[in-house]
């Protein structure tokens, strides 16, 4: 749980991808924080999350976000834009790009890319598509008359219960390449966007701000699905890296749908990424926000039971 029985919060955040899971807790805790919220949603759309947003206590703006003029309209009076958009390189890169120049039209003096990942800076062009388009938009925005800060969480840890089937229930156990050594960094979702409602209302925030919910190897995984389960697990090392960056590669020509934000070779490259220790995150500012106590792994995985 987190606290919020500090003094409100006073501020303005332009929020866009509101309706999103990541954004959508966003909003929440924003106001939570006593601040504003203004919900940029796509014209005409009927996501079920905008009502939701609007009892939250939430501004929706409809907007064509294929025009800066409407953004720079909407972005009007905010202190910091926040983005947890989610798509390919035309929104990664262009609509953000079309945002950040609203948001410098409108005056408004910061901004916090839907970045939300492992350390790409760290890591080599051409090793992680979805981080490439990040680290594209990152030149766009360091270049640009505004202050930026990227908030870097590691993976999600939700993912280790669905989409990064890494602790593998019904045969115990926990599924890596390379070494089971390697430190990674993993954070919910949750936690993720109670850290960005911070940071967005924090006017002196870096460049860059680490956090991890828990750093943890993969043999900590599996201590901590043996404790939520009470049964024995083990570890299952399918290779080595080089063998996953060769599956990698095969998976990637024989379906490369390259049109898809998150194909199966995607996450593949994602773990790879981690299980070299190229992007791990340090240092961490996970203390900055004293009032926001961090999720455990065991506490994710206790869930999928």
């Amino acid at each position: 749980m987190t606290d919020f029985t500090q003094t409100p919060q006073t501020g303005t955040i332009i929020l866009a991808g509101a309706t999103g899971e990541l954004g959508f807790l966003i909003a929440g805790f924003v106001i939570r924080r006593g601040a504003t919220v203004k919900a940029l949603v796509r014209k005409g759309s009927a996501n079920a999350r905008i009502p939701e947003l609007r009892r939250l206590g939430a501004e929706v703006i409809e907007v064509d976000f294929n025009s800066v003029s409407e953004l720079t309209r909407a972005c009007s009076g905010g202190t910091c834009v926040v983005s947890a958009l989610s798509g390919l390189r035309d929104v990664i890169v262009e609509t953000q790009t079309r945002l950040l120049n609203a948001a410098v039209e409108a005056g408004v003096p910061r901004f916090i890319p839907s970045d939300y990942s492992i350390d790409f800076t760290r890591l080599p062009e051409g090793s992680n598509r979805n981080l490439d388009l990040r680290r594209e938009f990152s030149t766009r925005l360091n270049n640009a008359p505004i202050t930026p800060t990227s908030i870097l969480n590691g993976m999600f840890t939700d993912l280790l219960t669905g989409q990064a089937p890494v602790v593998l229930f019904k045969i115990k156990r926990v599924l890596y390449w390379g070494d089971a050594d390697q430190p990674m960094d993993f954070t919910t979702m949750r936690d993720t966007a109670a850290y960005t409602a911070a940071a967005a209302l924090d006017s002196a925030t870096p460049r860059i701000l680490r956090i991890a919910g828990e750093v943890a190897t993969i043999r900590d995984i599996q201590k901590a699905a043996a404790e939520v389960t009470g049964e024995k697990f083990g570890t299952l090392r399918a290779g080595s890296l080089g063998f996953l960056g060769l599956m990698i590669r095969i998976t990637r020509s024989l379906s490369p749908k390259n049109d898809e934000v998150f194909p199966p070779w995607q996450g593949m490259q994602y773990l790879h990424n981690m299980l070299s220790g190229k992007p791990k995150l340090n240092p961490l500012d996970n203390d900055r926000y004293p009032e926001i106590r961090w999720t455990l792994i065991r506490e994710v995985l206790a869930t999928a039971r």
